[in-house]
């Protein structure tokens, strides 16, 4: 199968990342069937795809036809058997293994024996999700950047099991959303995350000690290393829980302790200061909102 031949695709997960997904892809002219859990998570992520191109149509990046033809290309269900007959499948679901093999189970009786399923996730090992599905030769990780219709880059991942054609394919796909692929091995982060993870959990240790403020921080690494957003900037923009979780992640599967969240992180989130989405992280919302960018999950 090549990338020319598809014409429809499927999205599973309609969150922040699902929503870029099935955006860029309608904006490339694939056919887009979305399957999330209730039709409010679609309500959500629907009106985020249209401000997103109402804010792309404002700076002429593109029409009103253009925006009017991507809409309507996307359609929603919370029926997974919507996915039947689709040959290519992105799962952006919650990022929990056993969430994901609840998904997979259900997309396996209805795939097709072709049926590629490319998982968006930024820390769970794709080698162990492809061994939950029928074809693990047909399973590859395509770990895209938030906000995925600005960022550039996507990570393309093989599992042990997956075959050659699968990765290649990926690699196509990737190209034809009009995004830049590497591809690296299996391991705890991939490329991105790998280096990015320990530097934002370095920063609030850096917070904690009192060597100096988020703001300085966050400032001294936008002026002094050209960084889009600080380390701060960029969790509240993320979500703060997400940060922590993949860290302890990462922790569980190296043991290193670089990738061990501080205490601060854990307190936070207990707290509920998530950052942008709940008002509230390492700065305060409206009154300090971050640059919107960068490089991150």
């Amino acid at each position: 199968m090549k990338v020319e031949e598809i014409r429809t695709i499927g999205v599973a997960g309609a969150g922040s990342m699902g929503a870029g997904i099935i955006q860029t892809a309608a904006q490339s002219g694939f056919e887009v069937k979305v399957v999330d859990v209730s039709e409010a998570v679609w309500a959500k992520a629907q009106k985020a795809i249209s401000k997103s191109l109402e804010r792309m149509l404002a700076k002429e990046k593109i029409t009103a036809d253009q925006m009017k033809e991507a809409l309507g290309r996307i359609s929603f269900s919370t029926d997974v058997n919507t996915l039947k007959g689709v040959p290519f499948v992105f799962e952006a679901v919650f990022e929990a293994i056993g969430v994901k093999k609840e998904f997979f189970a259900k997309l396996d009786a209805v795939a097709g024996d072709d049926t590629v399923y490319a998982t968006n996730t930024s820390s769970i090992s794709i080698t162990e999700m492809a061994s939950l599905v029928k074809r693990p030769a047909k399973f590859v990780g395509m770990h895209f950047f938030n906000p995925v219709p600005m960022m550039k880059l996507v990570e393309v991942i093989p599992a042990l099991q997956t075959e050659q054609a699968t990765t290649g394919l990926a690699l196509e796909m990737a190209a034809k959303l009009g995004k830049t692929a590497i591809t690296c091995k299996d391991t705890p982060g991939f490329v991105v995350n790998r280096l990015l993870v320990p530097y934002m959990l370095d920063a609030v240790r850096l917070l904690e000690s009192g060597t100096a403020s988020a703001q300085d921080i966050d400032t001294a690494m936008k002026l002094g290393c050209g960084m889009p957003m600080g380390p701060f900037e960029l969790m509240d923009f993320t979500g703060v829980e997400i940060a922590y979780h993949v860290g302890n992640i990462f922790f569980d599967y190296t043991k290193e302790s670089r990738f061990s969240p501080p205490s601060l992180m854990q307190k936070m989130v207990k707290a509920g200061y998530l950052g942008k989405k709940t008002s509230k992280g390492f700065y305060d919302y409206p009154a300090k909102p971050p640059q919107e960018g960068g490089a991150v999950r």
